[in-house]
């Protein structure tokens, strides 16, 4: 059996932009990707709502997602592959970065990762590195990533350039799902099984 470490933030938690809570079960994406893949995977969900790749959020604590990786890699060895879709929430205004400073936190943790002797034999873990979407400046969360919509255009461009520069994969999540325009962070039900879909799909061309 191959085991998958799917590391994200609140849209891999499953949370539902309709409701501000979290979606069933077997409507998170992670799930939707165990249940194409079969019998023959184990696929552990680690999201985390607020959670950013590298930095510190003064205002929600323990939110770093270089702090919690390590832990999490030996909790679940030997991991297969690791699924990383950060950076989201890295576009907070009280932040200040831009999307090339977000596409290195994003590399620093497959770095930790491929540093790691977490995979099979002792081995490092492959990495496949997810993009997200671009989001929205509209409801709830508007203000609290104002300026953030124009620099998540670019998270995909800088994304691609740091994977390339560690020989990794990228999926970019933007060719499958968009944000949902009623909280312009976070995915549909719809969004949630595409994505699910689209990792199963590179996983089976290329795990």
């Amino acid at each position: 059996m191959k085991t998958i470490l799917c590391f994200g933030d609140s849209n891999t938690w499953g949370y539902n932009p309709s409701t501000a809570s979290r979606y069933p079960y077997d409507q998170r994406w992670p799930t939707v990707l165990g249940a194409r893949l079969g019998s023959g995977y184990l696929v552990i969900p680690e999201g985390l709502n607020g959670r950013t790749t590298v930095w510190d959020d003064p205002v929600e604590i323990d939110k770093k997602g270089s702090a919690h990786l390590p832990s999490l890699l030996e909790s679940h060895k030997p991991i297969d592959l690791l699924v990383i879709m950060l950076g989201t929430n890295d576009l907070k205004l009280r932040f200040g970065l831009g999307p090339l400073d977000i596409a290195a936190g994003a590399q620093r943790l497959a770095r930790i990762a491929k540093a790691s002797s977490t995979g099979p034999a002792e081995g490092a873990p492959a990495v496949l590195l997810v993009a997200p979407p671009p989001i929205i400046e509209v409801g709830p969360f508007a203000e609290m990533f104002q300026g953030g919509e124009a620099k998540s255009a670019r998270l995909a461009e800088h994304f691609r350039a740091k994977a390339a520069e560690l020989g990794l994969p990228l999926l970019q999540a933007s060719d499958f799902v968009e944000s949902s325009p009623l909280d312009g962070i976070h995915f549909s039900a719809e969004a949630q099984r595409a994505l699910g879909e689209a990792v199963a799909d590179w996983v089976l061309r290329s795990l």
